[in-house]
């Protein structure tokens, strides 16, 4: 019983072939895109609006130095946002509940804010491993925790995604069992199972769009201590 609540997050293949690839570009294709017409539609009026928007809050206290990052993190955002919600449909592979492809992205992104650092001011960047003041003996040991606390950030960032949206597939499945299972013998209580699964299921789509601009707002704050 507990395999098959986990055979959802295994990856799909048809023919031999890992269906993740066309897990990943569905989402670029659903997406609505300008017309040449004077005036767009309602959804990319929208898609505008929210694009614009996010940049503006997220580049805000990054330096000028830091604003050239503002595509990529808009188009990882709503890429995120777009296979997070995907994902909670029935029968529809959600790729970032598998780790190796929230590290995919948190490991890049982490090391290219690092290697910034480091080439724009090696001597900020290798500062932060070093407290202001910090005594003698303290010294190894802080050298050492915080070079460990800064390796851990991109497992960090795709443990954090990865865990939330699998927390929540889970629940979902599991209540929606209890929901079928509970409804031949107590349709009462399965008609609330049914009405906490809706809520559940409002939960989730609100945490798929919070996880999605939680990474991407952790890698703006270490783009901001690198620039």
């Amino acid at each position: 019983m507990m395999l098959s609540f986990f055979d959802q997050f295994a990856t799909p293949v048809y023919l031999g072939v890992p269906l993740i690839v066309l897990a990943l570009t569905l989402p670029w294709v659903l997406l609505p895109t300008p017309s040449a017409r004077w005036k767009n539609n309602r959804f990319v009026n929208l898609e505008s609006w929210f694009i614009r928007n996010f940049a503006k809050e997220l580049l805000l206290p990054i330096k000028q130095g830091g604003h050239k990052w503002a595509l990529l993190f808009t188009s990882l955002v709503v890429f995120l946002i777009t296979m997070n919600v995907l994902g909670l449909l029935p029968y529809i592979f959600t790729p970032t509940t598998q780790l190796s492809l929230s590290l995919g992205f948190a490991v890049p992104l982490w090391l290219a804010t690092v290697i910034t650092g480091m080439r724009n001011q090696p001597k900020i960047a290798f500062a932060h491993m070093l407290p202001e003041g910090t005594p003698t003996l303290l010294i190894p040991i802080l050298i050492i925790i915080e070079t460990v606390s800064l390796l851990v950030r991109p497992l960090a960032l795709g443990l954090r995604l990865t865990a939330n949206l699998t927390a929540g597939h889970l629940l979902i499945e599991l209540i929606s069992s209890a929901a079928t299972t509970l409804l031949p013998l107590m349709p009462v209580v399965a008609f609330l199972t049914a009405v906490i699964l809706f809520l559940l299921t409002l939960l989730e789509i609100a945490v798929a769009m919070i996880q999605a601009y939680v990474f991407v707002l952790l890698l703006s704050l270490y783009l901001q201590e690198n620039v």
